[in-house]
């Protein structure tokens, strides 16, 4: 799986590839990941990457020319990938965002800063817009670390555990049951009996229950698209009517 990343970060967006998960799966070569520093493609001496916007109002705004030829740098040496933009205004990132660039093989993450790029940016260089959460961040880097990893995972061999991955939250559409591990009792705390027992079934069906019925707490809207086999939505329609 190949990213890359344009910013004006470089450093920042490093430090973020030196650990975990990702660090170990670009030194296995599974990952391919290059960083790019958008000043390296501007003309002035001043390496500048923002301007005041047109109609005034505060803030700067991102040049459109650096974005779009860092971009075309990026296709002329490391190919066509889909380009994604990272931005407060796009479409919001999940799980099957993050299986559908897993699907893709090659992705450009353009970290934002300032009031945001230069909207001619997408048109010209065929971009999508993607947000991590209705909340807005000093820039993209984050954000990008964050796509970065949640599509890494998915890569075959970058987490140890395969059926961890199979297993982690939103994957089906629900949340992930409850992990507990020593001590037995904490503070008057239990392990659930069930869960060492020893009955795999029992802590299977368990596992299960649990995670419909946080999800049914906590994210209840998830549960509108889920995908549930017959067993699952035999634990839910009694959840509901405990409810």
């Amino acid at each position: 799986m190949k990213f890359d990343i344009v910013t004006i970060f470089p450093r920042m967006v490093q430090a973020g590839l030196a650990e975990g998960v990702v660090s170990r799966g670009i030194e296995q070569r599974l990952l391919d990941v290059a960083v790019h520093d958008l000043r390296e493609f501007t003309t002035d001496r001043h390496r500048s990457v923002d301007d005041t916007p047109y109609g005034g109002g505060p803030g700067m705004v991102m040049k459109v020319e650096p974005l779009v030829k860092a971009v075309e740098f990026v296709r002329s040496t490391r190919g066509a990938g889909t380009v994604v933009l990272l931005s407060p205004q796009g479409r919001r990132f999940t799980q099957d965002e993050a299986v559908r660039l897993r699907g893709c093989g090659h992705v450009v993450l353009v970290c934002g800063r300032y009031e945001g790029m230069d909207d001619r940016v997408a048109a010209l260089v065929d971009a999508e817009e993607l947000s991590i959460g209705d909340y807005v961040l000093s820039g993209g880097e984050f954000a990008a670390l964050v796509v970065l990893d949640a599509v890494s995972r998915l890569v075959p061999g970058v987490v140890g555990d395969a059926q961890s991955v199979e297993q982690e939250s939103f994957a089906g559409g629900v949340l992930d049951y409850p992990h507990f591990t020593r001590p037995l009792e904490y503070r008057g705390l239990k392990v659930p009996d069930v869960l060492v027992s020893g009955h795999h079934a029992e802590v299977r069906r368990w596992r299960k229950r649990a995670a419909l019925d946080r999800t049914l707490q906590r994210r209840p809207e998830l549960l509108e698209h889920a995908t549930l086999d017959e067993e699952s939505q035999a634990l839910l329609d009694e959840l509901r009517r405990e409810r």
